[in-house]
């Protein structure tokens, strides 16, 4: 496995790949890997000739500094579990590396970013497609691996692709839970073990709340939703919203000719948890 933190290392060996004519698959990452990211890894490598895997916290997509701050880095751990997945290379740039200057492009992403996470954390997709709009162009992927667990931003990467009209596949790879249910994380690290065991609720709540979907509407389904969570001091939820799988337009009605996706977030002791579930 080879690591490399300039891009100009990168391209230089990605040509050699590229003019051999081989197939690379991109597992973008802000490292903290756990086993949804080998989950991302081991679907590379069995599509792809070549598996590139980056690892970078990047700061444009964080709106609260706090958040930057205390997200967890764990490289050396990271290296090693990547070279026991057997991947190609690894791109560990630094900030600088990447943001020699200021990077002030807009991307219009409609309203994809509008609603939800976008709500909630301004600017968050923007920066997402800015460092996500660096790494294709760099590394010229054939496919692209991403997980469900963001499920608004795998929407935006995808309306990022059409952007740059990139011949490029964005494989969608489904969400990775621990035995309780709750949706692995690289945040889930931060959580006390009072808090971890709380933690679960969160999926318990969205299963729950399918079931109900044959005897309440959306609208009072999201009633049920918020009030299960005020029940519960330690949690704070930010939002629930049942949105159209393409256009995150939130849905008012049931219709069973549109796939619909619960998506959610919440703050436990100020650790901020998302998590989806298809509701079909």
């Amino acid at each position: 496995m080879i690591v490399y933190r300039t891009k100009n290392d990168l391209t230089r060996h990605l040509l050699s790949w590229q003019n051999e004519e081989k197939t690379i698959g991109l597992v973008p990452t802000m490292g903290a890997l756990h086993q949804g990211h080998v989950s991302l890894v081991e679907k590379a490598n069995g599509e792809n000739d070549i598996v590139v895997v980056t690892i970078f916290v990047n700061p444009t997509q964080f709106n609260d500094p706090s958040d930057l701050d205390h997200y967890p880095r764990t490289l050396d751990r990271d290296l090693e579990l990547l070279r026991n997945l057997e991947a190609d290379l690894v791109f560990v740039p630094s900030v600088k590396e990447m943001y020699p200057e200021e990077d002030s492009q807009i991307y219009d992403l409609g309203t994809l970013d509008e609603v939800m996470e976008g709500k909630h954390r301004e600017g968050h997709f923007n920066g997402v497609a800015q460092i996500v709009s660096k790494l294709f162009l760099l590394i010229r992927p054939r496919r692209a691996y991403f997980g469900q667990k963001d499920f608004q931003q795998l929407v935006i990467i995808r309306r990022l692709v059409e952007i740059m009209e990139m011949d490029l596949t964005i494989v969608q790879c489904p969400i990775i839970r621990e035995k309780d249910g709750l949706a692995m994380s690289s945040r889930n690290t931060r959580l006390s073990k009072e808090e971890r065991k709380l933690a679960p609720f969160i999926y318990e709540t969205l299963n729950h709340a399918r079931e109900k979907m044959d005897t309440l509407t959306p609208t009072q389904l999201k009633d049920w939703v918020t009030l299960q969570f005020k029940k519960q001091p330690e949690m704070e939820l930010e939002y629930f919203e049942i949105v159209e799988d393409k256009s995150l337009t939130p849905v008012n009605e049931w219709d069973e000719t549109v796939n619909k996706v619960g998506c959610i977030a919440v703050q436990l002791n100020g650790v901020r948890l998302i998590d989806n579930l298809n509701f079909d």
